[in-house]
């Protein structure tokens, strides 16, 4: 899916653009190169992190702090490209999907989506920016279309391009963070039996508060929850063990000068835990849907990046589990590394997702 909610439009091939994500605790930037017909390239990429609380919950509470981060990062990347797409939490952005005659075109459509839009956004459609997409024919209905709002407060579209401004950087798409993470799917659903078609893929994109689930159907968005447990908690358990801020447990992590006993003590319970409020999510999602099981879990997001985790969920839940690598079939450029690039793969899923758009054709 692919939703702009009116920034910059372009004609033909978009150009160059960095993926730009900016979580709780850290900024993630990717740029990406074609590499030949269908294949891309990992040109550069970083993780440059964030004050404390200077994001908060998706919000940007500090945004000086969060712009001069964003221009660090984007130094240290040594790139000429300052065409950045982001996105907006999905909590911040207002979708429906709903019934049109098939014959509309052009204004017609778009006239009647905005008269559609009027009825189900809770705002006067001039403080909202606004975008639809066609999804295609109704399946119950053969002379309707199934159509795709997308509104977001533009006081939150524009706090976001005013970030990029304030680095020196120019956003050309605004996305919602749950359509890039499709995107950044589609990048590896080929690792899975029948590239995911007929399957029930659950995708959790761990963050520093809160894991952000998004189950597929067939390849297709069903369900989209936000359950409250983050990677944050493993800073704090570490703290309370050893004695230490939760600054100085990350930085330790970091390092990688904790305790030789960390592992035992700290990181296998965390990660039971995990295994566990990820067992329980899954169940909401069966017995408050349609759908009774799940074919595979992908692992995503910073709190992904734990040796062994995906053995941990997969035997605690008993679904077949991976680490989500959004590169894997992605060639890497001269600067990059590969294995730390698979190592930081899970943190970029969702940069990767927006770092694709430059190759949409609109």
């Amino acid at each position: 899916m692919k939703l702009e909610l009116n920034l910059d439009m372009f004609t033909a091939k978009s150009p160059p653009m960095l993926g730009l994500d900016i979580g709780s605790n850290s900024i993630k930037l990717v740029e990406l190169s074609e590499a030949g017909k269908g294949q891309y390239r990992v040109e550069r990429y970083i993780i440059e992190p964030l004050p404390k609380d200077a994001v908060k919950e998706g919000e940007v509470a500090n945004a000086e702090q969060v712009a001069e981060a964003l221009q660090s990062a984007w130094k240290q990347m040594d790139t000429r490209v300052k065409n950045v797409v982001m996105a907006l939490p999905s909590s911040a952005v207002i979708t429906k999907k709903i019934l049109l005659p098939a014959s509309l075109t052009g204004t017609e459509l778009e006239n009647q989506v905005e008269t559609e839009a009027n009825q189900v956004i809770p705002f006067p459609l001039d403080e909202v920016n606004l975008d639809f997409q066609v999804l295609g024919p109704s399946a119950g209905s053969p002379n309707d279309m199934e159509v795709l709002l997308a509104a977001a407060r533009k006081e939150k579209v524009e706090d976001r391009v005013a970030l990029a401004e304030a680095a020196g950087l120019k956003a050309l798409v605004m996305d919602v963070e749950s359509y890039a993470t499709l995107s950044a799917y589609e990048r590896m659903a080929n690792l899975l039996p029948e590239g995911g078609a007929d399957q029930i893929v659950a995708i959790f994109d761990i963050g520093a508060n809160s894991i952000h689930i998004n189950v597929l159907s067939d390849n297709e968005p069903v369900y989209l929850r936000e359950h409250g447990f983050g990677g944050s908690q493993l800073n704090y358990d570490i703290s309370r063990r050893y004695g230490m801020t939760t600054e100085e447990a990350e930085a330790a992590k970091r390092r990688g000068t904790l305790p030789e006993t960390y592992e035992v003590e700290v990181l296998r319970p965390y990660s039971e835990t995990l295994a566990m409020e990820i067992g329980r999510a899954l169940q909401l999602f069966t017995s408050s849907t349609q759908y009774h099981k799940v074919d595979h879990v992908l692992l995503a997001g910073g709190g992904a990046i734990i040796p062994g985790l995906d053995e941990v969920v997969g035997a605690r839940i008993g679904i077949p589990t991976l680490v989500a690598n959004p590169f894997s079939s992605m060639s890497a450029g001269a600067k990059i590394r590969p294995q730390q690039l698979a190592n930081d793969a899970p943190a970029l899923f969702v940069a990767c997702g927006l770092a694709m758009r430059r190759f949409d054709q609109q």
